[in-house]
């Protein structure tokens, strides 16, 4: 079994005694697990074909590959390289480490180079460690930063090839073992950086790594050992609401990767990335100073408009019933006071596809087509829904989530018969994809009605790609910034073998729109994985002018076409 070393004084000496713990069987054994789990139950299995020209299920070249490998090390590598080759941002191999290695400092891309974006003075005190915000990493060990953007393009798995090449700048600088298996040499060593200052000097400086957690040691592992079995989903007799429902309606950054692993600032925060810059356009706070306060919101005075802003940080609030409650509160306010609303979902790590959809009606004041989904028909689901459907009729439940459960049960019956891998596209959340528009108790919309504006870039995530897909689809708003992420399905994870004891991402659905979309260098689809929905007025927000101004370019762009888009409609 696993161990996991009290003294990281030991790990250079483990690993240099041991080069080989699991066996070539065990290594065949586990590559082939996780292969069948994704040929089970892995939604966009025929779509990553189409777009990628990958096959997940072409396992040679990855055997021989892990025949190979010298270290358990190399094979969990290997592992990683294989789950991120379906440019899934839903879908990585992870390992049960905790171990983190920093340098004191992070990096993202601007203006196309890596950039410093924040430092530790307490790791990196200024006496000794001149450089700043906004100075370039050039290079480390010796090794182009352009360089290890392409070979860590493997630890940044995303839908999205910007996302992809950002994630992979953080990993520069911080290394979690979690997905990167080799993280662990560095400990108590130090790396050798070139920085290029803003004066165009370059200096070099040699950081000690700082690390944190207990590293994953090598072992050897008996053999044989039965395979855990993969997680079935539970259907509890005469419940309301089965479990694998909840599963079916949370797209959220992967479960097997932490959010603030991903060394993105500002990712699932409440706080607009742009926050600092924001005072000089005349903005006042509403939400936003209180803990119970979900959402961040204002107004700016802009020239003779008052423009509404909110933002939403995620699709996972701690009550959906009380984050509801307050976003319409909001959108009362800004219906009285405002001119036009900014709905601001940049960096949003998703969540509740319900919740987003419950949103997207609070922001479409008429009838609209809520995101489809199309579901992986394998004979468990099938199973359970078939149950839920019998325990609903025999409990009593009300029409909509009998006919909900019918619909389902039957396209997934149909699709499995027809051989299909994906069924059409079914509601999650109602028992329709046609939402008519809310009313309150008088009959009066609540829906905000006047111009708005969403705000999105390549970390709006799974449920924040779906929520501008609505918007779009519905020709509701205007959309500023980057194409979202493209993490256009659902999520959860899988025990991914027995002698690894990793876990793997899984996309069981496919989130479809409305109609096809064309252009864009995609195939015409419907499919919002990998494509993600593209902007109306593209405005990239990772700059080096924004980086070292807080984001007032970015916010200055966004009033002014704001306010364009309100004098229009007058």
């Amino acid at each position: 079994m696993r161990k996991i070393l009290a003294s990281l004084w030991l790990i250079g000496a483990c690993f240099g005694a041991r080069a080989q713990n699991l066996t070539a069987a065990q290594k065949d054994s586990d590559l082939r697990y996780l292969a069948s789990l994704y040929s089970t139950y892995y939604a966009p299995a025929d779509w990553k074909k189409q777009l990628f020209g990958f096959d997940l299920l072409d396992l040679k070249p990855w055997l021989d590959r892990a025949a190979r490998t010298a270290t358990d090390l190399d094979f969990y590598e290997l592992m990683v390289e294989y789950v991120a080759s379906l440019n899934d941002t839903h879908d990585r191999f992870s390992l049960p480490s905790d171990f983190v290695a920093s340098l004191g400092f992070t990096v993202d891309i601007y203006d196309g180079v890596a950039l410093i974006e924040s430092l530790n003075r307490t790791q990196l005190p200024v006496a000794r460690y001149p450089f700043t915000t906004g100075d370039e990493l050039v290079s480390l060990d010796g090794i182009e930063a352009s360089q290890l953007l392409k070979d860590f393009a493997k630890y940044g798995a995303s839908s999205n090839p910007s996302a992809i090449r950002r994630l992979a700048a953080t990993r520069l600088t911080s290394r979690p073992q979690s997905v990167m298996p080799h993280a662990v040499v560095v400990a108590g060593k130090s790396a050798t950086v070139e920085i290029r200052r803003q004066s165009g000097v370059v200096e070099a400086y040699t950081i000690p790594w700082l690390t944190s957690g207990t590293p994953l040691e090598v072992g050897p592992v008996p053999s044989p050992k039965a395979h855990k079995q993969v997680p079935r989903i539970q259907v509890v007799e005469g419940a309301g609401e089965p479990d694998y429902m909840a599963e079916l309606r949370s797209a959220q950054w992967s479960g097997v990767l932490r959010p603030e692993d991903t060394g993105l600032i500002g990712y699932g925060g409440r706080n607009p990335i742009f926050l600092g810059a924001m005072a000089q356009f005349n903005f006042t706070r509403r939400l936003g100073g209180a803990a119970a306060d979900f959402y961040y919101s204002g107004t700016f005075k802009f020239e003779e408009l008052t423009i509404g802003y909110i933002r939403i940080p995620n699709y996972s609030p701690p009550s959906t019933a009380t984050a509801l409650t307050q976003f319409e509160a909001e959108i009362a306010y800004m219906t009285a006071n405002t001119d036009g609303l900014i709905v601001d979902e940049m960096r949003n790590t998703g969540g509740s596809l319900c919740f987003g959809e419950e949103i997207a009606a609070r922001l479409i004041p008429y009838q609209f087509t809520a995101t489809g989904f199309q579901l992986r028909p394998y004979w468990s689901r099938i199973n359970g829904f078939y149950n839920s459907l019998v325990a609903a009729k025999n409990g009593g439940a009300a029409s909509a989530v009998i006919s909900q459960y019918d619909l389902a049960y039957n396209a997934m019956l149909a699709a499995n018969r027809q051989g299909r891998t994906v069924t059409e596209s079914l509601p999650l959340c109602t028992s329709s994809l046609v939402r008519e528009p809310l009313l309150d108790r008088n009959g009066n919309r609540i829906a905000y009605e006047k111009p708005l504006m969403m705000l999105i870039d390549e970390f709006s995530t799974s449920t924040a790609d779906s929520v501008p897909a609505m918007i779009a689809d519905a020709k509701r708003a205007v959309l500023y910034g980057m194409r979202t992420n493209g993490a256009g399905g659902n999520n959860t994870s899988f025990h991914a073998g027995a002698y690894t004891e990793g876990t793997a991402g899984m996309t069981l659905a496919l989130q479809a729109r409305k109609a096809k979309v064309g252009g864009f260098g995609f195939p015409f689809t419907e499919y919002i994985e990998n494509t993600g929905v593209w902007p109306d007025i593209p405005d990239d927000y990772m700059t080096k002018a924004n980086l070292l101004q807080s984001g007032a370019p970015f916010v200055s762009g966004f009033l002014q076409h704001m306010a364009f888009e309100i004098r229009a409609k007058r």
